[in-house]
């Protein structure tokens, strides 16, 4: 896997998803994305197959040591999967202390995903913006 790689292709993907009757990543988002991608705020990791094409992969916000995922996309068995996995062990190694999955699916919850109350969000949040995880 790898980190911020290729972010771009990563959140074209995952706009484009057949498994979607739409999007909400429409192409203003996406190039708002890539602007907060060059600034250092968005961030991707990538998963690849053994021919170096992309397999999957998710992107998301990081602010201090929160890291809010906004969506992911595979285009090989279990490629979201594995960008999930990768993008765990970076946070963990870089010092983020809390990844927001927004909403809690069956999917996420297999991963290890928890809904937690609104009072133990806003602090775990208040605790993760007074902290930095350096992504670069």
């Amino acid at each position: 896997a790898t980190v911020d790689a290729a972010f771009e292709q990563v959140i074209r993907a995952c706009a484009e998803r057949p498994d979607d009757d739409g999007t909400w990543i429409t192409e203003r988002l996406v190039r708002g994305y890539i602007e907060l991608h060059e600034l250092g705020w968005a961030h991707s990791i990538e998963t690849w197959t053994a021919e170096g094409e992309l397999a999957g992969g998710l992107y998301g916000i990081a602010v201090g040591a929160m890291f809010g995922a906004e969506s992911m996309f595979h285009r090989v068995t279990d490629g979201s999967k594995a960008a999930m996995v990768a993008m765990a062990q970076h946070a963990a190694a870089i010092g983020v202390r809390f990844i927001d999955v927004q909403v809690l699916t069956p999917h996420t919850a297999s991963m290890g995903g928890v809904e937690i109350s609104r009072d133990e969000y806003l602090a775990r949040l208040k605790d993760a913006l007074g902290a930095e995880a350096r992504w670069a």
